[in-house]
């Protein structure tokens, strides 16, 4: 039996591993990496399904008799997200796909948070979808007791499964050796300092930032690194199989036995460890203690129960920052979700909420990353600059969308970074009705990127994220929990002087 060290997919029932894929970016063949590392588009998706596993909703029912796991589900089309759903209270992840995508599904990937039970494979086998991936930990239909999850003795036997786990492993198997799609696990190595960059980019985020202007006392980094270890050791208890008897026994009842030899298997906790790390770190570039997302006074705005809650917003938020390190920018990375709000709630975790589209900062689709410039304003030569050919994260989501955003619905736009003059239009233009975002950058002008335009919008609520109103001493917070605008100078020149100006368009200043 031959394996790879640098192995991407082992196909359940194989004797090796898969021809390596090409890592091409989701927007781009991408083989240049730029200030640095970057997520893989596999390891993105993985993360993307983890992090929806844990989609803010009511607590899930839990049987006794059989142990089911909430779960994460991202839908890909074209190496595009065109779903990201999570276990309602109802429906399976699997089964919330089915019900709003249909047909659709076919020729689609389905990254999961867990391999689905085998009554969601059934349905998804059936759409002809091309390709099933899963996290190669503890199933969707749970094969540990109560008792071996809280053992915590590496050395101890593993328990038996249930008889329900049991046979839904054997079902599951059967419909994996009969079906056309390929149905394996898919984990890459993250790049070399992948950890690292992640951990440094997000202690020091536009997020942390704000924290640090609205109080210059507070210890950021402490604060980071509290969230930090707090997240990582949720999330390794909630997507780690506690030792590695207990993770064996589980991958050998799936027929993934070819990652129990070592050191594949010791390669395979390293890396699915190292995502967690990522995914942690992420998390905490968005502390949860005393922040959140605040509205600012507009002279109109829609009525209070159309927002997100906090964890939604923050949850979304989060998925915004994933998307950004899967940048092709040399220098930011910027990521943008968007969710619709209906007008009654589906049978999906995600209760009123349907994606509408998502994206990150890349250059034109099909194009190669070293074709375009890549220097950024402080580059003497404006012919060399990035700034005309970069698809900003609020394009591309806006221009892959998977559903068109209808006036009496709200449409909720989350980016990472302040949106720019060039999006502004776009954002009013399709009908966004709520923005959640930081402000850093509002009312700076660079020469060739400007966000001047931010300011004088009207008639989209935008929520900033900053320490509690109720906490701050800032005269700018209000009494209503609105926070008011930032008066802050340009760098460069006046908005006037710019080639796109607020004289030609309809945007009035806020009074």
């Amino acid at each position: 039996m031959e394996h790879s060290e640098n192995w991407n997919r082992v196909e359940p029932g194989r004797s090796g591993p898969c021809r390596e894929m090409r890592d091409s970016c989701i927007q781009t063949d991408s083989k240049i990496q730029g200030h640095g590392p970057r997520l893989s588009k596999i390891n993105l998706f993985t993360l993307l399904s983890l992090w929806m596993e844990l989609f803010p909703q009511e607590q899930l029912e839990e049987d006794d008799s059989i142990q089911i796991h909430g779960t994460g589900l991202v839908v890909v089309r074209e190496d595009k997200v065109v779903g990201l759903h999570c276990s309602g209270t109802d429906l399976h992840a699997g089964q919330a796909a089915i019900i709003q995508h249909g047909a659709n599904l076919a020729d689609c990937q389905l990254y999961f948070s867990r391999r689905p039970c085998a009554t969601c494979l059934k349905m998804i086998i059936n759409a002809g979808v091309s390709q099933i991936l899963f996290w190669p930990g503890d199933p969707e239909i749970s094969m540990l007791t109560p008792a071996s999850k809280n053992q915590t003795n590496s050395h101890s036997p593993p328990h038996s499964i249930t008889e329900e786990a049991a046979l839904d492993a054997v079902a599951t198997e059967k419909l994996k050796s009969n079906s056309r799609p390929h149905i394996c696990v898919q984990l890459q190595p993250l790049a070399p300092g992948l950890v690292q960059f992640v951990y440094e980019t997000s202690r020091e985020c536009d997020f942390m930032e704000r924290l640090t202007d609205d109080d210059p006392e507070l210890n950021t980094e402490e604060v980071f690194n509290r969230e930090r270890v707090k997240h990582l050791r949720h999330f390794s208890r909630h997507f780690l199989v506690a030792t590695s008897h207990q993770h064996k026994h589980i991958l050998i009842q799936m027929g993934l036995e070819n990652f129990c030899v070592e050191p594949y298997f010791s390669n395979l906790r390293q890396n699915m460890r190292e995502l967690v790390e990522v995914l942690a770190a992420v998390a905490a570039g968005v502390p949860q203690q005393n922040c959140g997302f605040y509205r600012e006074q507009l002279e109109t705005s829609l009525p209070h129960h159309e927002e997100a809650s906090q964890e939604v917003a923050r949850h979304c938020i989060i998925q915004a920052r994933l998307l950004a390190y899967r940048t092709e920018d040399p220098k930011v990375g910027v990521g943008a979700v968007i969710w619709a709000k209906g007008k009654s709630a589906g049978c999906s975790g995600t209760g009123r909420l349907y994606l509408v589209g998502c994206g990150f900062n890349a250059y034109p689709a099909g194009s190669k990353y070293a074709e375009y410039p890549q220097m950024d304003n402080k580059q003497e030569d404006r012919q060399r600059r990035k700034y005309r050919f970069i698809i900003h994260a609020e394009q591309n989501a806006l221009t892959f969308r998977m559903r068109d955003i209808k006036p009496e619905e709200p449409a909720m736009l989350f980016v990472t970074k302040c949106p720019c003059d060039e999006c502004v239009p776009l954002i009013r233009g399709a009908g966004i009705t709520h923005i959640y975002t930081s402000d850093q950058d509002r009312d700076k002008d660079k020469g060739d990127i400007s966000y001047l335009r931010f300011s004088l919008l009207k008639d989209i609520n935008k929520f900033i994220w900053q320490r509690s109103p109720s906490l701050s001493s800032v005269s700018s917070h209000l009494a209503n929990g609105c926070v008011g605008k930032h008066g802050r100078q340009t760098e460069q020149e006046s908005y006037k002087n710019k080639r796109l100006c607020t004289k030609s368009c309809s945007d009035s200043p806020v009074s």
